[in-house]
Parts: structure tokens; C-alpha cells; sequence
């Protein structure tokens, strides 16, 4: 079992950043990839970007050029930096760690970020 928490999320102006974090309760030495992912209200989940555990990323087109993944594998965390906020990136944003095998998916309860315009 694997609990993951997110922090970082907040209140910002348009234009702003803000940087969420989530950490994993221990280390994953299956092939796996951890995803962020974004809620709106009255929408559905949205997926926003990807890191596999070698490094290689992936973004939404509507995050491409302003956020950017990573992760720190010895410390078990992954991070979305969120620069150039628009108010249509507020939403509940979830961290999401796919293991491939066994296949399996855990999922962090998630941070707040609200954009004011």
C-alpha cells in the first residue's frame, strides 16, 4: 500500500505560480508513472501531465509551456510547477501513481488552487 499526500496548493493572482508537491509514503521499484491530475467543478477529472520513473514527461496541451513535472525518486515526491496561472486552471488537483505491475493505481486526496482573475 502507498498513501500519497499533495501540498502546495493556495490562492493567486492570474499570471502567478504556485508549486504542488506529492509525496509517497515509500519508494516504487516497479516501472511505474505518477500523473497529476485536475477537477473543476460540475467537470470531469482532467489529466494534466506525466512522469514516467525514468524521467520522461508528458503535458495536456491546455498546460503545455507553463507547467512542468518532475520528480525526486530518492525522496518518493513528484512536483508540478505552475507558472503563468489563468483562472481556468483553478481546480482540485490530484496526484495519481500508476504502477504497471502489479497493476495497480493509488491516488492522494488532493490541494486546492484557485487563480483569481
Amino acid at each position: 500500500q502507498v498513501q500519497l499526500e499533495e501540498s502546495g496548493g493556495g490562492l493567486v493572482q492570474a499570471g502567478g505560480s504556485l508549486r504542488l508537491s506529492c509525496a509517497a509514503s515509500r519508494r516504487i521499484f516497479s516501472i511505474n508513472t505518477m500523473n497529476w491530475y485536475r477537477q473543476a467543478p460540475g467537470n470531469q477529472r482532467e489529466w494534466v501531465a506525466g512522469i514516467t520513473n525514468n524521467g520522461r514527461t508528458n503535458y495536456a496541451d491546455s498546460v503545455k509551456g507553463r507547467f512542468t513535472i518532475s520528480r525526486d525518486n530518492a525522496e518518493n515526491t513528484m512536483y508540478l510547477e505552475m507558472n503563468n496561472l489563468k483562472p481556468e486552471d483553478t481546480a482540485v488537483y490530484s496526484c495519481n501513481l500508476h504502477v504497471v505491475s502489479p497493476y495497480v493505481d493509488y491516488w492522494g486526496q488532493g490541494t486546492q488552487v484557485t487563480v483569481s482573475s
